[in-house]
């Protein structure tokens, strides 16, 4: 059964046909007004949430489907024990797709390997967030006309914002994407996404601790805020939230065709004076995101009609290793086993399926 688990789940040319479709519908919604007439949505939302969720009802409704669901871990079985497997195997009895958010990583893939209905990861932890780089790269897409031949900065929290590495992956694909990394030492981009994303796809890229310094170059300005959920330590969130703020006087040095990003929510990392400025396109962004979850749903749903699809998680055997990221699924899923897939045979380096957390193993001779 297909379902979105990571960005890498689908191709180029996959993204590229999702962008055209949620163009198409933003031209003409009545052309898809009954296009899941009879089909539910159930969403299972574990942590909470504001624009994900409601995109995805909103995308389902404007299709003529129905939704399903919860919209926090203590309103279902999970808070008397359940595990995500047999949750999932109960909602394929309900509804023709699933939306999953959970607090733990490789989740929504545990999900996925267990239900009979296409399962789409809403975010699973610090892990990946795919269907906000889908919203990400349409909404680069037309504001800016493409998704080549530009320059990408990404502002704040790059060490735990899994938006910022599901976009670079992403965007890795395209020709000509030159990336500015701005952020404090503590939060710089961790070593694997430069080594295995970067690094691999010969993207050019630098390193500032200066939002003022980078503007001037950019295309695109993908703000974060610093995550307070992330941090460990509170002393070492309240130091850095701070650090970047965008405001009008900043704003006057990135380009006249420029475009700000975020995520949302916002905290005080972009100041609301900002947000008459044209090229602010961050509440576009969120609209652009239910345009495209709504391709994304008619694409899952499309394909779930092939009984075949012989498409399997991919892991490499004899390891014997064990996940050490707590946060995992693996870590408290009923007797879930580790899987791990081989990274860099010659150094001894593999990560797990789930969550993707580094792990050395003995090489053999």
């Amino acid at each position: 059964m297909r379902s979105l688990i990571d960005i890498h789940n689908f191709s180029v040319e996959e993204l590229d046909s999702l962008i055209a479709v949620a163009k198409d519908i933003m031209e003409s919604p009545d052309k898809y007004a009954e296009m899941c007439k009879g089909r539910k949505l159930a969403t299972l939302f574990f942590e909470p949430s504001t624009r994900t969720r409601l995109s995805f009802e909103a995308a389902m409704l404007e299709l003529g489907g129905s939704v399903i669901g919860f919209s926090e871990a203590s309103s279902s079985s999970a808070a008397k024990g359940e595990s995500v497997a047999d949750t999932a195997k109960i909602i394929t009895s309900y509804a023709d797709i699933m939306v999953m958010r959970h607090p733990r990583e490789g989740a929504p893939l545990v999900a996925s390997q267990n239900a009979g209905i296409p399962v789409i990861n809403a975010g699973d932890g610090g892990h990946a967030h795919p269907t906000q780089t889908l919203a990400d790269l349409l909404t680069i897409s037309v504001e800016q006309g493409r998704l080549s031949n530009m320059t990408v900065g990404f502002c704040g929290d790059l060490k735990y914002g899994r938006t910022v590495h599901s976009l670079i992956a992403a965007l890795a694909r395209y020709k000509g994407i030159r990336l500015v990394l701005i952020s404090p030492p503590e939060l710089k981009i961790p070593s694997y996404v430069k080594y295995e994303i970067i690094d691999k796809y010969g993207m050019e890229y630098r390193e500032v601790t200066s939002l003022e310094e980078a503007l001037p170059l950019l295309d695109v300005l993908y703000m974060t805020r610093i995550q307070r959920e992330r941090f460990a330590d509170p002393n070492e969130y309240e130091r850095l939230k701070d650090c970047y703020v965008l405001t009008e006087d900043k704003m006057t040095l990135l380009k006249t065709t420029g475009s700000v990003l975020h995520p949302l929510p916002r905290v005080n990392e972009i100041s609301v004076k900002v947000d008459k400025d044209p090229r602010a396109a961050y509440f576009r962004q969120a609209l652009y995101g239910k345009y495209m979850r709504m391709a994304l749903i008619l694409k899952l749903l499309d394909e779930a009609k092939d009984k075949n699809d012989t498409r399997r998680i991919r892991a490499d055997a004899g390891l014997g290793l064990v996940c050490n990221n707590p946060s995992c699924i693996t870590r408290c899923e009923q007797e879930l086993e580790n899987l791990f897939t081989v990274t860099d045979a010659e150094a001894g380096i593999a990560r797990c399926v789930f969550c993707e957390a580094k792990q050395y193993f003995k090489k053999t001779i």
